[in-house]
């Protein structure tokens, strides 16, 4: 039977996976991901992926209120960083099961994927 907690996780994760579920969203994820750890401007990350600064500010705050991105003030300059210790946790989650009752994938693929 699960217990409180652990559903309270699960809807945690979910509304992650909720967050990351549109094409523009993961799309900006991606790309904080490939300018870790410096991260990228708004004004940068609309040039590159031709958003709109109204749907990308939209956007960054839905990532960040799920704590998958994190901001940081430089100057006049905000700074957007994908989360990386919140995405590690969403994805030992995903696979935390994966493993262990009907080795449906080997733990080292995982670590492979992870380097």
């Amino acid at each position: 039977m699960k217990t409180k907690e652990s559903a309270q996780e699960v809807a945690r994760y979910a509304d992650m996976f909720s967050a990351m579920g549109t094409e523009p969203r993961l799309r900006i994820l991606r790309l904080l991901l490939s300018a870790h750890p410096e991260g990228m401007v708004p004004g940068d990350l609309q040039s590159e992926l031709g958003i709109p600064a109204s749907t990308l500010s939209h956007h960054l705050d839905k990532l960040k209120n799920e704590d998958l991105v994190t901001v940081r003030r430089e100057g006049t300059f905000l700074w957007y960083s994908a989360n990386t210790e919140t995405l590690q946790e969403l994805l030992t989650f995903l696979y935390a099961e994966c493993c262990t009752r009907n080795k449906a994938i080997k733990p080292n693929s995982i670590v492979k994927l992870c380097r």
